[in-house]
């Protein structure tokens, strides 16, 4: 299984989301097909 790799804007579009603090975690990552940890790792 192979590794999925993430542009930057990408990350960065979830980052922001992220940041403005309207939706949790899961709610991101729902969104955006990744899981919450991912969320967490890319605001840290």
């Amino acid at each position: 299984m192979e590794k999925k790799q993430y542009t930057e804007e990408f990350k960065a579009r979830v980052a922001i989301e992220a940041i403005k603090g309207e939706k949790t975690a899961n709610e991101i990552a729902g969104q955006y097909g990744v899981y919450p940890m991912q969320i967490y790792d890319s605001v840290d």
